[in-house]
Protein backbone atom coordinates (compact mmCIF):
# COMPACT_ATOMS: atom_id res chain seq x y z
CA UNK A 1 0.00 0.00 0.00
CA UNK A 2 0.87 3.91 -0.58
CA UNK A 3 -0.50 6.38 1.70
CA UNK A 4 -0.04 10.44 0.87
CA UNK A 5 -1.17 13.11 2.34
CA UNK A 6 -2.27 16.14 1.48
CA UNK A 7 -2.06 19.46 3.84
CA UNK A 8 -3.14 22.66 3.31
CA UNK A 9 -2.72 25.71 6.12
CA UNK A 10 -5.72 28.10 4.87
CA UNK A 11 -6.81 31.82 6.60
CA UNK A 12 -9.80 31.17 8.85
CA UNK A 13 -12.24 33.12 6.14
CA UNK A 14 -11.53 30.80 3.48
CA UNK A 15 -11.84 27.41 5.08
CA UNK A 16 -15.68 27.28 3.98
CA UNK A 17 -14.87 27.69 0.96
CA UNK A 18 -11.99 25.84 0.64
CA UNK A 19 -13.86 22.79 2.58
CA UNK A 20 -16.93 23.17 -0.30
CA UNK A 21 -14.37 22.83 -2.99
CA UNK A 22 -13.31 19.62 -1.96
CA UNK A 23 -16.70 18.25 -1.51
CA UNK A 24 -17.71 19.46 -4.49
CA UNK A 25 -15.07 19.47 -7.02
CA UNK A 26 -11.86 17.22 -5.71
CA UNK A 27 -13.38 14.55 -3.65
CA UNK A 28 -15.81 12.96 -7.10
CA UNK A 29 -13.34 13.39 -9.13
CA UNK A 30 -10.92 11.66 -6.85
CA UNK A 31 -12.95 9.04 -6.44
CA UNK A 32 -13.61 8.33 -10.57
CA UNK A 33 -9.87 7.61 -10.75
CA UNK A 34 -9.67 5.06 -7.84
CA UNK A 35 -8.28 7.14 -4.83
CA UNK A 36 -9.30 6.11 -1.56
CA UNK A 37 -10.18 8.92 0.81
CA UNK A 38 -8.89 7.21 4.66
CA UNK A 39 -10.24 10.46 6.27
CA UNK A 40 -10.36 14.52 6.13
CA UNK A 41 -9.26 16.48 9.15
CA UNK A 42 -8.64 19.91 10.53
CA UNK A 43 -7.71 21.60 12.70
CA UNK A 44 -7.57 25.43 14.05
CA UNK A 45 -4.35 27.27 15.11
CA UNK A 46 -3.88 30.17 17.23
CA UNK A 47 -2.95 32.80 14.25
CA UNK A 48 -6.69 32.55 12.49
CA UNK A 49 -4.98 29.87 10.11
CA UNK A 50 -6.42 26.43 9.90
CA UNK A 51 -4.41 23.49 9.00
CA UNK A 52 -6.62 20.81 6.80
CA UNK A 53 -5.42 17.35 5.72
CA UNK A 54 -6.62 14.43 3.98
CA UNK A 55 -4.70 10.59 4.07
CA UNK A 56 -5.56 8.25 0.85
CA UNK A 57 -4.56 5.21 -0.22
CA UNK A 58 -3.32 3.42 -2.96
CA UNK A 59 -2.39 -0.27 -3.99
CA UNK A 60 0.60 1.02 -4.71
CA UNK A 61 3.13 4.34 -5.21
CA UNK A 62 2.80 3.29 -9.25
CA UNK A 63 -1.29 3.28 -8.67
CA UNK A 64 -1.19 6.48 -7.12
CA UNK A 65 1.14 8.20 -10.21
CA UNK A 66 -1.45 6.40 -12.62
CA UNK A 67 -4.77 7.95 -11.05
CA UNK A 68 -2.69 11.37 -10.74
CA UNK A 69 -1.79 11.43 -14.19
CA UNK A 70 -6.18 10.80 -15.34
CA UNK A 71 -6.75 13.37 -13.39
CA UNK A 72 -4.34 16.43 -14.49
CA UNK A 73 -5.93 15.44 -18.30
CA UNK A 74 -9.45 15.39 -17.47
CA UNK A 75 -10.41 18.25 -19.03
CA UNK A 76 -13.16 19.28 -17.56
CA UNK A 77 -11.85 18.92 -14.23
CA UNK A 78 -9.57 21.41 -14.86
CA UNK A 79 -12.00 23.69 -16.25
CA UNK A 80 -13.94 23.19 -12.77
CA UNK A 81 -11.06 24.23 -10.81
CA UNK A 82 -10.05 27.04 -13.08
CA UNK A 83 -13.40 28.14 -12.29
CA UNK A 84 -12.98 27.85 -8.97
CA UNK A 85 -10.31 29.88 -8.81
CA UNK A 86 -11.55 32.54 -10.30
CA UNK A 87 -14.32 32.80 -9.01
CA UNK A 88 -12.07 34.41 -6.14
CA UNK A 89 -9.99 36.34 -7.61
CA UNK A 90 -7.57 33.74 -9.64
CA UNK A 91 -5.14 31.45 -8.92
CA UNK A 92 -1.96 33.54 -8.09
CA UNK A 93 -4.32 35.43 -6.00
CA UNK A 94 -5.74 32.52 -3.82
CA UNK A 95 -2.10 31.22 -3.33
CA UNK A 96 -1.22 34.46 -1.97
CA UNK A 97 -4.35 35.64 -0.10
CA UNK A 98 -6.29 32.49 1.26
CA UNK A 99 -3.92 29.35 0.58
CA UNK A 100 -0.92 29.79 2.89
CA UNK A 101 0.91 26.65 2.44
CA UNK A 102 0.12 23.11 0.63
CA UNK A 103 1.87 20.00 1.07
CA UNK A 104 1.70 16.36 -0.67
CA UNK A 105 4.00 14.20 1.29
CA UNK A 106 4.35 10.70 1.19
CA UNK A 107 3.50 8.87 4.59
CA UNK A 108 5.72 5.56 5.70
CA UNK A 109 4.13 2.79 8.33
CA UNK A 110 6.11 2.91 11.19
CA UNK A 111 4.08 -0.36 12.10
CA UNK A 112 4.24 -3.82 9.83
CA UNK A 113 1.99 -6.42 9.38
CA UNK A 114 3.93 -8.49 12.00
CA UNK A 115 3.44 -6.08 14.53
CA UNK A 116 -0.21 -5.96 14.24
CA UNK A 117 -0.35 -9.70 15.15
Amino acid sequence: MFYRQKSYVIKNDFVDEFNAHFINTNLPNQLKYGSRLIGRWMKANNDNTTEIFAIWEYDSYEEYINIEGKIRNDDKHIERINKWYNDFGGRDYVLEEYILEAKNEALVSTVSNDDLK
